[in-house]
């Protein structure tokens, strides 16, 4: 070590058991020798202290004293420390490191256990890329009392030639061991989002209404075979919606509307709805369900904009009509553009979250775009696909931990 007049670059870093005023203390011993801070990080785990710097001690400073001194005031505070000259070309790799891409990874389950962690990072580790910060979002990675959430959140650098086979690497390992994992370029967007777009059926409520009316109607069977081939995309959505809505003809309205009362709404929906009320979003269903049930959720929560099927009803009975024009895939991508147009929000400030195949096109127009325990098609096609939570997992892909939200919970009810 040098105790010259040159200027070095220095690690330190110090751990043990946290305490208030250590960070305060360490940092006024540095400032009598005028260093310049260059890098630093700190976390409290368990109540056990780990903080980092980087120094540039100037010239005429001593490092041997400034290192003595450091490492007598850790003692007495009850610290292990250590003091590491870094070299040149050390400095060099760190500086290039800076310009790195940036990514997010969310790790999302019932639990993560360490057979999970360990497959995440041994993925990015095989692409090259470095975790630089991890996170607990949730407020436990195990629990008890079931179901419960659990996160965490890994802040990763690297390359951007290798985003494409870390997700598919990503997608593997979810399926394999039951987990969501997403993965996100980290931007200025990824936590100033704005708009949530949802799909309704199988989304925000637990199944498709027209399956339910077609079981009321009798023709259950039928209108189930075309609602899965539409799903899967091996029909065209406008064609085997208006096939399906024809074999509800008769239907008298006020069995129509009972279906409000029958159909629960998704896991976490109430939760998540009301959060990103709380938050200032603007939130919209854009849904090729019906409107009589969307409005209720309109009702209900807020919704600021709802695009959804007239069912055509006369004379008390449904008439196998809708009116047009139909909520297709493409006229949902469509509005949720003209939406964001008019808040004035740009699309990556957008969020969208649907599961089938006439899902597609807005998911992808989206700044973020969620399959929610969706079919396997959409889960291909989209950036996000989340299956293991429900849907107030979501909030942790815009960065809100659960801890956020504690003073706010009795206005957020679970379910």
């Amino acid at each position: 070590m040098t105790s010259g007049t040159l200027t070095e670059a220095v690690l330190i870093h110090f751990s043990g058991p946290d305490a208030p005023g250590l960070t305060a203390e360490l940092t006024r011993l540095l400032a009598l020798y005028d260093v310049n801070i260059l890098d630093i990080g700190q976390a409290v785990v368990h109540e056990t202290l780990a903080l980092g710097m980087l120094l540039e001690v100037p010239a005429g400073k001593s490092l041997d004293s400034l290192r003595s001194e450091l490492l007598s005031r850790a003692q007495e505070l009850g610290l292990q420390a250590g003091v590491t000259v870094v070299a040149q070309n050390a400095m060099k790799h760190w500086v290039h490191g800076l310009y790195h891409d940036r990514f997010i990874i969310t790790v999302l389950g019932r639990a993560i256990t360490a057979r999970q962690l360990a497959r995440v990072s041994a993925i990015i580790a095989a692409q090259g890329m470095n975790v630089d910060r991890i996170e607990r979002l949730s407020g436990e990675l195990t629990a008890d009392v079931e179901p419960e959430n659990a996160c965490i959140e890994l802040s990763v650098s690297g390359e951007v030639s290798r985003e494409v086979p870390m997700r598919a690497a990503f997608l593997a390992a979810a399926q394999e061991l039951s987990i969501d994992i997403a993965f996100q370029r980290e931007s200025i967007f990824r936590r100033n989002r704005r708009l949530f777009a949802f799909d309704m059926d199988s989304t925000l409520i637990q199944g498709e209404g027209i399956d339910e009316l077609a079981k009321m109607a009798g023709v259950g069977d039928q209108v189930v075979r075309i609602t899965e081939a539409a799903m899967r995309g091996e029909l065209n959505f406008d064609e085997s919606f208006t096939r399906r809505v024809a074999l509800l003809k008769g239907l008298p309205a006020e069995r129509v509307y009972s279906l409000l009362d029958t159909i629960p709404l998704a896991e976490g929906a109430e939760r998540l709805i009301r959060t990103l009320k709380l938050l200032g979003y603007k939130t919209a269903i854009l849904s090729g369900g019906f409107t009589f049930f969307a409005r209720t959720l309109q009702q209900r929560f807020g919704i600021d904009y709802i695009y959804a099927n007239e069912l055509e009803i006369a004379d008390g009975m449904v008439t196998g009509r809708i009116i047009p024009p139909i909520i297709n895939g493409a006229r949902k991508a469509a509005l949720l553009a003209e939406i964001a147009g008019k808040e004035n929000i740009s699309l990556e400030q957008v969020v969208a979250v649907g599961d089938g195949a006439n899902d597609i096109p807005m998911l992808n127009l989206a700044g973020m775009g969620i399959a929610y325990r969706a079919k396997p098609l959409v889960r291909q096609k989209v950036g996000q696909s989340i299956s293991c939570l429900g849907l107030d997992g979501l909030l942790y892909l815009i960065g809100v931990r659960d801890r956020d939200l504690q003073p706010h919970e009795p206005l957020i009810p679970a379910q």
